[in-house]
């Protein structure tokens, strides 16, 4: 696998997947990176953390692969499957070519937070181990959807 980049995908404060509140992406079992608290109206958008395919795709989560290998996985909020898709529209299919950047969901955080689901959305990097992925951005930083968030070593 070669060298892959992912990009925020949601604007708002970067959180560190140890803080985020569910004990399989905390404890690191699903994977190394990191996760983005959205802000309730700037976090609206969801964009393709990297140019690839989309492998997986349900209202609440999807994973986009690389064309060079790897890719992320990206859960909309905590617990948010029980939503059942309410509030979350999806702009792209499953089998989908995508551009990083490109809006692939729309979803009120403020709605999924009303619905008592905590908001974080956890951004993992698939298949990678823990000391190939190196932070562009750390816990407590702002940044805005297609900012640089991390980046995996082949």
């Amino acid at each position: 696998m070669d060298a892959l980049t992912a990009l925020a995908l949601v604007t708002g404060r970067v959180v560190a997947m140890s803080s985020v509140p569910d004990p399989d992406f905390a404890s690191g079992v699903v994977g190394p990176g990191l996760a983005v608290e959205p802000d309730a109206e700037l976090g609206r958008d969801v964009v393709s953390p990297l140019t690839g395919t989309v492998v997986t795709l349900h209202p609440h989560a999807f994973v986009v692969a690389a064309p060079s290998g790897g890719g992320v996985l990206v859960h909309l909020g905590i617990d948010t499957v029980r939503l059942r898709g309410e509030g979350f529209v999806l702009h792209v299919a499953e089998g989908d070519a995508v551009t990083a950047g490109q809006m692939l969901v729309s979803w009120s955080p403020a709605d999924v937070s009303d619905g008592g689901c905590p908001t974080v959305v956890p951004v993992v990097a698939l298949a990678a181990a823990v000391e190939t992925v190196a932070p562009s951005a750390v816990a407590g930083d702002f940044v805005a959807a297609g900012d640089r968030l991390f980046t995996v070593d082949g």
